[in-house]
């Protein structure tokens, strides 16, 4: 095995947030709760579990109270329950619920800042740095997310120097780690990897994580670049939900299944029982009566009935 790549992977599951924001059908918070559930029964010690935006931009995201508090009871002590925060009035009502990580977000792409969030890349950082502030005043770590790191559907190719920008202010700000997102799924290995490269000139590698959507089947090969950079965190969906609501046309999240069977046939070690991940993206997916995205996924249910 290649001894650049690391010897254990966090994998951060975004698909209780990022994976039901834009499921046209309201998804009941006990689903919700249950997914969660059958993603820490399965090993996955990282959750984005939901976002204090406001129900008029997000209505999907709306029950982010509720549902907080049903998993007060079953929360466990070594899982990391992260939650997405807009803005104070945000970080205001998570801070309720002792959330374990707040997730703030910035574009690499000024059109795309202004169509998701209706403001400049420097606006959204300014709105950000109190809600990061508060955080850490209360122990609370900061993720810093951004989107549209090697492309955007309004202005094509992302120059590598804005990751570099928005790195460097989020880090200013206060995030301990900055996850690189490719939003719409258009990125290649090399391009992945300048993207990174360009974030280490203000962060460790150790506090970079990644997100790659699967739009043009890349997702896998990107994540492999990525590890072969040193990258030891991911996001990932189960069985491949999601989207984004503001960039039309990209797809799911990469599958958390696909990305734990390529990681364990390397050798490396997620902590995750690949089967209970099945189970618990076969559930998901037979409630909004869709198709499981993930290919491994299907295989192993192929194999099963076969």
């Amino acid at each position: 095995m290649n001894n650049a790549y690391p010897n254990h992977v966090t994998i951060v599951d975004v698909s209780p947030r990022d994976g039901l924001q834009n499921e046209s059908m309201t998804v009941p918070t006990a689903i919700k709760q249950a997914l969660i559930e059958d993603l820490t029964k399965a090993g996955v010690k990282k959750i984005e579990t939901t976002s204090f935006v406001s129900p008029k931009w997000v209505p999907q995201m709306g029950d982010n109270n509720e549902l907080m508090t049903a998993l007060a009871a079953s929360r466990s002590d070594d899982v990391i329950y992260s939650v997405l925060v807009p803005n104070m009035r945000g970080f205001d009502d998570a801070i309720l619920h002792r959330p374990d990580e707040v997730v703030i977000f910035a574009s690499a792409s000024e059109t795309f800042s202004q169509k998701n969030i209706n403001c400049s890349i420097d606006e959204s950082i300014e709105r950000f740095a109190p809600v990061a502030a508060a955080a850490k005043a209360q122990g609370i770590k900061v993720r810093g997310v951004i989107s549209c790191t090697v492309g955007c559907p309004y202005e094509g190719e992302i120059d590598p120097n804005q990751v570099a920008y928005v790195t460097k202010r989020l880090v200013e700000i206060g995030a301990e780690q900055i996850g690189i997102a490719d939003t719409i799924g258009v990125g290649t290995p090399i391009k992945v990897k300048k993207a990174l490269a360009a974030a280490l000139e203000y962060i460790d590698i150790a506090h970079i994580s990644g997100h790659f959507h699967d739009t043009y089947g890349q997702a896998l090969s990107n994540t492999l670049a990525a590890l072969e950079m040193g990258v030891n965190e991911f996001d990932t969906s189960v069985a491949g939900l999601g989207g984004c609501p503001y960039a039309k046309g990209a797809t799911g999240n990469v599958a958390t299944e696909d990305v734990v069977y390529m990681l364990h046939g390397m050798g490396i070690e997620t902590g995750i029982d690949l089967d209970k991940l099945v189970v618990a993206g076969e559930r998901i997916s037979e409630f909004l009566g869709r198709r499981n995205d993930s290919n491994v996924a299907r295989a192993l249910i192929n194999k099963r009935s076969a």
